[in-house]
């Protein structure tokens, strides 16, 4: 079958939209193909930083011939129902259509309308514009002359571009053939904005910029990669790391492998060619990570290690975008060159820095606002420092004077050089001053960690002063901004407030830390009160602000825990008990509940429980009161009612004692102990008896049962 064959050819597309772009590519075309009948086989889409590039195979020759028919109106209908029924269907007279008899409601007409298909090279011609012209960039231009004002001398007669197409950079040429593999393709009839489609495209700008002339995919392929580009992303990528791992041995260094730096650089290189500078050996006097940062951000480089001593090498790699006559040299001083600048722009800043001690820095922090509803930074770090010194008496091993001062100089490296110039660095930087200025490694730790865990694969605090830090820092971040009503929605989460929650869940939960959050929230807000008199002026009402929070931070738990393999319906069997705001308690219930559920006592007792439940429910609205009275044993009249009575008392008095010590294993067990009493019971006891008063005797018996499992978990909310 056919092959379709399309490339578009412009000026540098952003690497961070070349991975969407082709998959929009594909996306865009196949569905259009699919929705005309042409239903393909393949379809693979390829990008560089010049070209977006799409094969489909199996694409057939046309589309398949329709028969369709649309049912009109009833014979003898007015002459309007009749006229837009030939307007719908395209019929010249009402002859042309077929009658059809009806015995209730009489001859109707009926449409047949017959389509024969197209061949494939028209639809496709009328697809590929329209799929350039919709295509979703991020970002877009108009380009050309002919997008400057008309009769302007930036406007010649004639001129090529666009006043209406938009692309991501200016578009130079497209390629587009269709046809199958024993025969010559056809060059698609189509332009747009003045640009044909043909079956030329050029090779790599500097060292093969010649038209090169294509067939179909296979032989565009191989003569693209003669004039030096290779249009699989992959395939660089694979190029440039076992270069840049090779260069790095050769010289008895250890590359420090980046993947998000790694694609980028992909992306920027149609012929990628490693290479490898060095910088002076003074510069490692600063900070690695800063070193990482310049030489990255900057120039996109990869950074080495000292294979024998694990510590950073004054070398870096570079991936060139050709071969160059001198080896590369003068691509590499080039980078030097550069580099050398930034990290003597970092070493001033370094220096600088130091000379300042953090504290000393904090009355800066007043100009930077935190948010224009909730302060300043300044106000923020002296409020996190005393949320942080109650923290620190409910933490075990927290050290009050150590997780205050860490809180309140969090921030301030915000307002050194450093951080200025690298804003990835903070918190980094301000560890590496609390150092110089003589803090212990404890407190400069904690300033280090005091926004972990920024992913889920982050680590998360271990000390306790560093997980006081951070959870003073990511409580006061999110009471502030829920109290301002600037909440998550399902479209944006612009204060990362989600990660905020996840990352107290994990700090608690790793750490095994006891913290009641309604208490957290509550203190939370007071420090907010004490920075002035405005500060809670927009504030909702805190009520409010608490019951959103903790219902926000049961839905990021259940994330968590689903993510882990836990269920979420057993973390809302045991938030609808009352007072569940301990992570640490809830997350043991549920694991002891689910333990419990997948024995056979719990899975039992389960059923035995909804059985209860479901006829309690049912004659409870039948009669309009609720059976919640004291059974009595007087009235028991088989074995199995006493049998289940005893049962529930024992079992309360377990529970009751397990839940006191916080054994929820425990807890559970002693519910399993009424598997066997409550499958007797429903045996051989009938609920409805025709004595009110012992039919009310046991249903009140069966209330026993919903009252004591609501202790553990509500099992009502349990599925399955």
């Amino acid at each position: 079958m056919p092959e379709l064959f399309l490339e578009l050819l412009c000026e540098e597309i952003p690497a961070r939209m070349q991975v969407r772009a082709a998959g929009d590519l594909k996306k865009m075309v196949t569905d259009r193909l699919v929705d005309e009948g042409l239903v393909y086989e393949a379809a693979r889409a390829f990008v560089t930083p010049r070209r977006l590039t799409l094969v489909v195979d199996g694409v057939p020759a046309r589309q398949p011939d329709s028969r369709e028919e649309r049912k009109g109106p009833r014979v003898g209908a007015p002459d309007k129902a009749i006229d837009g029924f030939l307007r719908g269907t395209g019929l010249s007279s009402v002859e042309e259509a077929e009658v059809r008899k009806d015995e209730k409601k009489g001859d109707f007409y009926v449409a047949v309308i017959e389509k024969k298909g197209r061949v494939a090279e028209e639809v496709i011609a009328e697809i590929v514009p329209a799929v350039i012209r919709d295509f979703p960039w991020p970002k877009s231009m108009r380009w050309g002359a002919a997008s400057s004002a008309p009769g302007t001398e930036w406007s010649p007669e004639n001129a090529k571009g666009s006043s209406s197409l938009r692309w991501v950079r200016p578009l130079e040429s497209i390629l587009c053939t269709f046809g199958p593999a024993t025969e010559d393709p056809v060059v698609l009839d189509f332009e747009i904005d003045g640009i044909e489609a043909g079956n030329e495209t050029r090779g790599h700008r500097f060292m093969a910029a010649d038209t090169v002339h294509v067939r179909r995919f296979e032989d565009y392929e191989q003569k693209l990669r003669a004039a030096k580009v290779m249009i699989d992303p992959e395939e660089r990528k694979d190029v440039i790391l076992h270069g840049a791992r090779d260069l790095a041995l050769a010289n008895g260094l250890e590359l420090i492998e980046d993947d998000a730096l790694l694609a980028e650089v992909a992306g920027l290189v149609e012929w990628p060619v490693p290479l490898m500078g060095g910088f002076d050996e003074s510069f490692l006097d600063i900070p690695p990570e800063v070193i990482r940062s310049t030489i990255k951000a900057n120039q996109k480089c990869f950074v080495l290690n000292n294979a024998k001593t694990g510590k950073l090498a004054n070398a870096f790699i570079l991936t060139a975008n050709l071969e160059a006559m001198d080896g590369g040299k003068e691509i590499v001083a080039g980078n030097e060159r550069v580099i050398r600048a930034r990290l003597s722009d970092a070493k001033f800043f370094w220096e600088t820095d130091k000379k300042t001690p953090l504290e000393h820095r904090l009355p800066k922090l007043n100009e930077i606002v935190f948010h224009a509803k909730l302060g300043s930074v300044h106000d923020k770090a002296h409020a996190i420092a005393r949320l942080a010194m109650d923290l620190a008496d409910a933490i075990p091993g927290a050290e009050v004077k150590s997780c205050e001062q860490a809180a309140l100089l969090a921030k301030a490296d915000l307002v050194t050089e450093m951080v200025g110039e690298f804003p990835e660095l903070q918190g980094l930087m301000g560890a590496y001053y609390a150092r110089n200025d003589g803090l212990s490694d404890d407190i400069a730790e904690a300033i280090r960690l005091h926004y972990a865990p920024l992913g889920p694969k982050d680590d998360v605090p271990k000390t306790p002063t560093a997980a006081v830090a951070a959870l003073a820092d990511k409580f006061y971040n999110l009471v502030g901004f829920f109290g301002i009503d600037e909440r998550p929605t399902g479209s944006g989460d612009p204060y990362a407030l989600r990660r905020a929650a996840l990352g107290i869940i994990r700090i608690v939960l790793e750490n095994g830390l006891r913290l009641s959050l309604k208490e957290w929230f509550e203190t939370t807000v007071r420090y907010y009160g004490a920075i002035g008199e405005n500060a809670l002026e927009h504030w909702t009402d805190a009520y409010d602000v608490n019951e959103a929070l903790l219902s926000f931070f049961i839905e990021r738990l259940k994330v968590h825990l689903r993510n882990e393999g836990k269920r979420h319906d057993l973390i809302d069997a045991v938030f609808a008990l009352e007072g569940q705001d301990d992570l640490l308690l809830i997350v043991r219930r549920v694991e002891a509940l689910a333990g419990f559920l997948d024995s056979d006592d719990g899975a039992n007792l389960l059923t035995g429980y909804r059985r209860a439940a479901n006829i309690l429910r049912a004659e409870e609205k039948k009669d309009g009161v609720a059976y919640e009275g004291v059974p009595d044993p007087v009235f028991f009249k088989l074995p199995q009612e006493t049998a289940l009575f005893e049962a529930i008392g024992k079992a309360d008095g377990a529970v009751k004692s397990a839940l006191r010590d916080e054994d929820f294993e425990a807890a559970m067990f002693a519910m399993s102990k009424l598997r066997g009493p409550l499958d007797a019971f429903f045996e051989h006891v009938t609920v409805n008896d025709d004595n009110p008063i012992v039919r009310r005797n046991r249903l009140c018996v069966l209330n026993r049962i919903r009252e004591d499992t609501i202790k553990v978990a509500d099992f009502s909310r349990i599925e399955g």
